[in-house]
């Protein structure tokens, strides 16, 4: 183990993070833009008095919330790990919130070491447009053909080639990806889609949405979903859903 100052042993801290993503360009550090990253690695600063730096499990586009965003950080205050989320809380904005806060051994890594996700896209189906939830989800006036929807939903479980469902400037070594479930709930006017995968490509879960849309509104068949992971090519999948409307969930270690 590292020794700080003092003698004090190095900890490895893992955060669980809840924010609104509306007013940030994403998770990540960036030159030019306030990145939900930045401001935790600030309220760490102020808390610890050490330059820290947050490792995610992922990054989250601009204007994409979280509800189990996990990252971690190494340091050596003293201040006991379940009190840190506390501290922390009370140098952060509003948006941006800190469920929990624990020890782990060193060796952990938020991002190498997670096993699955999960992400939620919601949308508010109806005439008219919710004040409430305005910022957390997608209107969508209808109707929509969810026994088509939930039919196409079905062919994305397994483990398939997503590039139809990747985004335009992604560089990754491939595009193969496994999805453990794939589903959507309704309460009152709201839609929810939910999916659990090993991994997901830019922009996948809102070209999916989209595609599904498309589906529902009698633009495309349920089985053109099997066709687009032949594989396809992007420009055969549908439009790009909102990013207000993508929740990250849960993260699986």
């Amino acid at each position: 183990m590292a020794l700080g100052i003092g003698g004090i042993m190095e900890r490895n801290i893992r955060l669980v993070i809840e924010y609104e993503g509306t007013a940030y360009a994403g998770w990540q550090i960036q030159e030019n833009a306030v990145s939900i990253q930045q401001i935790i690695e600030e309220a760490v600063y102020s808390v610890t008095g050490e330059r820290s730096r947050l490792t995610g499990s992922g990054r989250t586009d601009s204007g994409v919330h979280a509800r189990g965003q996990v990252a971690n950080f190494f340091t050596h205050s003293k201040i006991p790990a379940d009190r840190l989320g506390y501290a922390l809380n009370a140098s952060l904005p509003a948006d941006i919130r800190i469920v929990a806060s624990e020890e782990v051994d060193l060796s952990f890594h938020a991002r190498y070491h997670a096993k699955k996700k999960e992400y939620r896209y919601t949308l508010h189906v109806g005439p008219h447009g919710t004040a409430l939830d305005r910022r957390t989800c997608v209107h969508v006036r209808g109707p929509l053909d969810m026994e088509a929807v939930r039919e196409a939903t079905k062919y994305l479980a397994g483990t398939h080639d997503f590039s139809a469902f990747r985004g335009s400037g992604s560089s990754v070594k491939t595009t193969v990806r496994t999805i453990f479930r794939a589903e959507w709930t309704e309460d009152g006017n709201k839609l929810y889609f939910t999916i659990v995968g090993n991994g997901f490509l830019y922009n996948m879960v809102r070209i999916i949405v989209g595609t599904l849309l498309e589906i529902g509104r009698g633009k495309r068949p349920p089985q053109d979903v099997a066709r687009l992971l032949a594989p396809a090519k992007r420009d055969d999948a549908g439009p790009t859903a909102p990013a207000k409307g993508l929740c990250l969930m849960r993260v699986y270690y």
